[in-house]
């Protein structure tokens, strides 16, 4: 018996929907769909978005201002808990995190911030990566095993992406954040898709629209699925879903035994 995990930054959840994906969700029926950038306050989802038929539906939303930021969780198996908090207040402002606590388990679906903007919000991603590690690692020590998903906001090898040159030190390949991700790994972090797929070349999540970057699969693996290393003999598949439309995003996937 396996466990579908299915996350997606959907940049919008209310234009997503409109887009028709909620039926694409529907078919696909993961056992948990993990979503980031919402851009939206619960208040602000129509019905069928705050109950899914067959899912417990939870929320983080931006405290600062409405449309921006966002995660949110579908699981069909209600959690013994539910956070919505790393512990940090400066870095909980923003609705980037929660993490659904389970018998033996933790899966923590995050949007991680950006960076661009100025120094200041360099500085608070990477602020926010160190935090989110401490908080993975609590969950360890606790005799849970992790999953972790979401917009990572920044590719970790030349591999995942497609002109790892023209980009190397800028906000996205920046060496501090591809730092922070083999830190993440060397901490026995499990990237899933590396894991089996470890010399995959063009296999992107993110594209840019403006420069229709899609139609020509110029993009970045900014998408991932981390587990911790006791589940990675477990993992069964993880893929990109790229033919999938709806966000500049698409969604990745896991299943695990």
């Amino acid at each position: 018996m396996s466990t579908v995990f299915v996350s997606w930054n959907v940049n919008g959840i209310r234009a997503w929907h409109r887009k028709g994906c909620l039926a694409w969700l529907k078919r696909r029926a993961p056992d948990f769909f993990c979503v980031q950038e919402t851009k939206a306050h619960p208040e602000q989802l129509p019905e069928d978005l705050l109950e899914v038929p067959g899912y417990h539906a939870y929320f983080d939303h931006a405290r600062t201002r409405k449309g921006y930021s966002g995660v949110a969780v579908y699981a069909k198996e209600e959690p013994l808990e539910v956070r919505d908090k790393l512990g940090v207040p400066r870095l909980d402002q923003e609705g980037r995190f929660l993490c659904l606590i389970y018998e033996g388990f933790a899966l923590l679906n995050c949007y991680f911030p950006n960076g661009g903007g100025g120094d200041h919000r360099f500085d608070y991603k990477l602020a926010y990566y160190e935090a989110f590690l401490r908080h993975a690692e609590k969950l360890k020590k606790k005799g849970l095993s992790v999953i972790f998903c979401g917009d990572i906001n920044a590719a970790h090898q030349e591999i995942d992406l497609e002109r790892a040159k023209e980009n190397d030190g800028e906000i996205g390949f920046h060496p501090k954040e591809r730092a922070w991700i083999s830190k993440m790994i060397s901490h026995g972090f499990v990237d899933t898709f590396r894991y089996l797929h470890p010399t995959s070349r063009r296999a992107y999540s993110w594209w840019d629209m403006k420069t229709r970057a899609r139609d020509r699969n110029v993009g970045w693996r900014i998408d991932y699925f981390f587990v911790s290393e006791n589940l990675a003999p477990k993992v069964k598949r993880a893929e990109i879903l790229a033919d999938v439309h709806g966000s500049d995003h698409c969604p990745i996937l896991l299943e695990i035994r």
